[in-house]
């Protein structure tokens, strides 16, 4: 009887795009556009050029190129981990809905260019490789029950290898057995520590295990192709992912509803630049800024109602850094009452030296809540100074499935990441993105 593992490979390897249905291969587009786009404002950043700088020390010479960073080329591990870096960067890139700590685009779309590009695939194949990676990468997160982070791991840097290196196995064309023992050897890879939640310094990392993750997918792929091998009771054996790493898991998930049921559809956006817990509140809170017409000045403090993990993972009141900040929930409401969060330079040093900022993001008061719709849902209050209240339920937030941004609103946004290209050449890309199966190859990443 076949493993899990072996199950997912067969699908993988055997999936072709006339076996997607439109709207999966629609949802698919539009997360690629995503993540490349917020993989040319990460590239910006000194994180994301320090990683860059070692991965050229050590990968120069390569087919591959870099976000962000015109005419560099590198060997595909290298341009993956660059690459997967910067999607990360700046805590904008995709997730699933429900939550199960996977970022589909970190994970898998520097995992397809660097590969594409390493081969000369076109991106037909690009894009089935995506929704292979997806479909796999999504289940696995779904069977962890996401208690990974109970335990102290940071998920994406666990689940991230193992979608990587499907979309790499698809793009090299490794047949089932070949994927199955890719997945294999990409489950001794997996890492990822939130040690950086509770310390004075080194958020940095987060970002890395995107990277890694990429970069081992690619890894993984072409050892499996050289015939190295790998366990195939790596998800739900003893001693596996499941086992290892999880606490409450459910292995029927991995196989069920595959082919049928498409959790690509459950790709979801965010908005802001910061943490998807924070994402609902903040929305919620801007909503409440414009119905009632008050400020930050006018704030006396803000209650919130939200799950344990907010309590437990994200009540950072004194973050070190930007990155910190991105992951404090009191800290990203407090911003978002002076700052507009929709524009990601609004998290910046300057804001986090705000005295106002500050103030405020002490003064939040937390509490939680076991009724609220889902994990990232809230109910936010506002006391103000003059003694008046307001409120409302952050049940969800525009950019999830069941509101994904319009077709107008995910340009404004690709625009807006991409700011550091021309105009024409930023459309370029993203029409190229856009029609991506009917592509000769994957877009050239090294567009600045």
């Amino acid at each position: 009887m076949s493993t899990a593992s072996q199950q997912l490979a067969g699908f993988a390897s055997s999936l072709q795009l006339t076996d997607v249905p439109p709207e999966v291969l629609q949802r698919a587009k539009v997360c690629i556009a995503d993540t490349v786009a917020c993989a040319v404002f990460g590239a910006q950043l000194p994180w994301s050029q320090t990683m860059t700088a070692y991965a050229t020390r050590y990968g120069a010479g390569g087919p591959c190129g870099v976000f962000g960073r015109a005419g560099l080329r590198l060997q595909a591990p290298l341009a993956a981990l660059a690459n997967g870096n910067s999607v990360h960067a700046f805590e904008q890139d995709s997730l699933r809905f429900p939550g199960a700590g996977v970022h589909p685009g970190a994970a898998l779309v520097p995992t397809i260019a660097a590969a594409c590009q390493d081969t000369g695939a076109d991106g037909a194949t690009a894009l089935r490789a995506f929704v292979a990676g997806c479909e796999v990468l999504f289940r696995i997160g779904a069977a962890s029950h996401h208690s990974s982070e109970k335990l102290g791991f940071h998920a994406p840097g666990l689940t991230g290898v193992y979608g990587a290196a499907v979309a790499a196995s698809v793009v090299y064309g490794l047949n089932a057995e070949a994927t199955a023992h890719a997945m294999g050897i990409a489950g001794s890879m997996s890492a990822g520590l939130l040690a950086f939640t509770r310390s004075q310094q080194g958020a940095m990392v987060k970002r890395l295990h995107m990277g890694r993750a990429c970069e081992a997918g690619i890894s993984a792929a072409r050892l499996a192709q050289g015939g190295f091998t790998g366990p195939e009771t790596v998800l739900e054996g003893r001693f596996g992912y499941l086992e290892v790493f999880c606490r409450d898991a459910e292995p029927a998930l991995l196989t069920r509803g595959l082919g049928q049921d498409w959790e690509t559809l459950k790709i979801c956006l965010k908005r802001y630049a910061c943490h998807v817990t924070a994402q609902a509140p903040v929305q919620a809170l801007r909503e409440l800024m414009h119905a009632h017409g008050f400020t930050g000045a006018d704030v006396q403090h803000l209650e919130l109602d939200c799950s344990d993990k907010v309590i437990s993972h994200h009540d950072l009141r004194d973050p070190q850094d930007v990155m910190q900040a991105q992951y404090s929930v009191p800290f990203c409401l407090a911003m978002a009452l002076f700052h507009d969060p929709q524009d990601p330079a609004s998290f910046n040093d300057a804001a986090l030296a705000d005295s106002r900022i500050r103030s405020a993001c002490a003064a939040v008061r937390l509490a939680p809540a076991a009724d609220l719709p889902s994990a990232w849902s809230a109910r936010l209050r506002v006391v103000l100074k003059d003694g008046r209240q307001c409120q409302q339920e952050a049940k969800a937030f525009k950019g999830m499935p069941g509101d994904a941004l319009t077709s107008g609103e995910e340009r404004q946004r690709f625009e807006l990441l991409c700011a550091s290209l021309p105009a024409k050449q930023s459309a370029q890309l993203h029409e190229r993105l856009s029609a991506m199966e009917l592509q000769d190859s994957f877009p050239q990443a090294d567009m600045a």
